[in-house]
């Protein structure tokens, strides 16, 4: 909290999360309340984050918002639902004496800064960490403690699943004020210390069709999308069963034929959503034949609404695959760090696993791969010298 008695200010982070059973379509668009039980894996905010701070100050004359380093328009409806419930949850917490609820803030406007520092709707879940990091934030500047991923889901569907750490299911819900649609963890983060997370960022480009827009479509359009929703939950038992196993082979097969029923479903849909690109059409063949020469899965894909590949290993691999994406996918050379996040060792590739992947390369198809892994939930950063507002209440130069 900052020293000024007439301001408060709070900091948090929040993870990214990516969805290895996909969440795709609405059946309430106003609650956001999905069509199918979803699961993510949360990565490591070392790497992937939202930050947020937010100040409450009884100067400020009307909330405002800065979005990595832009004012935006803090009157858009899920902008407004999140401040809402938060302020209707910690009015009646408060009058019920519940916990440690900040009464004061509750008078006061707020300001609401908030940067990630990982290209932004590049199909990198990126409104899922900021939804998620602003309604974490804003509870504890009001001091509320307890279930609040039924009002991040509210923001952003995904971003219900960044309020944990480690696997996380998004449970769909059956009533209809969506009250029972909220995330729980499956395992926390320390569960599968093996478990790596290569990003293969092909393109940071804002994508051409949102997920909201796109699901609507799907939603209207697509017969495969019905049939989906209803093999999900066999899918999502066997993957939850998977991953208390640490059964990679399972998980990867799982997460890749899931990535593939997605794309088909937004194939399915009229007019077609493309999401993937030729480049990420050879990184799922890559993969194929990479685990086809150990004749197990080694590396699984996943995409979600965008061309860029997450793709799920375990550490023993991550050095000799990033070297066979370098060798098919060379780098450009332009001063931009390849490789970023945890650290990779140079290795050589044998020459059987070259001839049995047998691809031409293409130069510079994939800008730099981030090697991160499984991560905690939301954080609230302590150090003041981190807040993302001055001592004006607004965002610093």
């Amino acid at each position: 909290m900052a020293e000024d008695p007439g301001m408060s200010v709070v900091t948090c982070t929040a993870p990214v999360n990516i969805a290895a059973i996909k969440y795709w379509g609405k059946r309430d668009e106003e609650l956001i309340l999905p069509i199918n039980s979803s699961l993510s894996v949360t990565l490591h905010q070392n790497q992937l984050k939202s930050t947020t701070t937010v100040a409450a100050s009884r100067d400020f004359k009307e909330d405002r918002i800065w979005l990595n380093g832009k004012e935006e328009n803090i009157n858009r409806p899920r902008l407004q639902t999140c401040l809402r419930e938060i302020r209707r949850l910690a009015r009646k917490r408060s009058s019920r004496g519940d916990g440690n609820s900040n009464t004061l803030t509750l008078h006061y406007k707020v300001h609401i800064c908030s940067e990630n520092n990982f290209p932004t709707a590049a199909g990198l879940a990126s409104s899922a960490a900021g939804y998620a990091c602003l309604v974490y934030t804003l509870a504890k500047l009001h001091g509320l403690e307890g279930e609040l991923s039924e009002i991040a889901r509210q923001g952003s569907g995904s971003a219900c699943r960044s309020m944990y750490g480690g696997f996380v299911e998004w449970i769909m819900g059956v009533k209809e004020d969506g009250s029972d649609s909220i995330a729980q963890q499956i395992e926390p983060e320390t569960h599968w210390p093996e478990l790596r997370v290569l990003i293969l960022v092909v393109s940071a480009e804002r994508k051409q069709v949102g997920s909201t827009a796109g699901m609507q479509t799907s939603v209207k359009t697509s017969p495969l999308l019905k049939y989906r929703a209803e093999i999900v939950p066999k899918r999502m038992k066997e993957m939850i069963k998977a991953i208390k196993r640490q059964d990679f082979e399972i998980f990867g097969q799982l997460t890749m034929k899931d990535s593939n029923q997605f794309h088909a479903t937004c194939l399915d849909t009229f007019p077609p959503i493309f999401y993937l690109s030729d480049i990420s059409k050879r990184i799922i063949n890559l993969v194929h034949r990479y685990n086809s020469h150990f004749e197990e899965t080694r590396v699984a894909y996943t995409f979600d609404a965008g061309p860029n590949a997450v793709i799920y290993t375990l550490e023993q691999h991550v050095d000799e695959f990033v070297e066979v994406v370098k060798h098919y996918f060379p780098p450009e050379e332009n001063g931009e760090q390849f490789l970023k996040g945890l650290p990779v060792n140079s290795i050589s590739v044998s020459e059987q696993l070259n001839r049995s992947i047998q691809m031409d390369p293409v130069k510079a198809g994939i800008r730099y791969i981030i090697n991160t892994q499984v991560g905690p939930g939301p954080q609230l950063i302590e150090d003041a010298n981190h807040h993302l507002l001055g001592e004006d209440g607004l965002p610093k130069q």
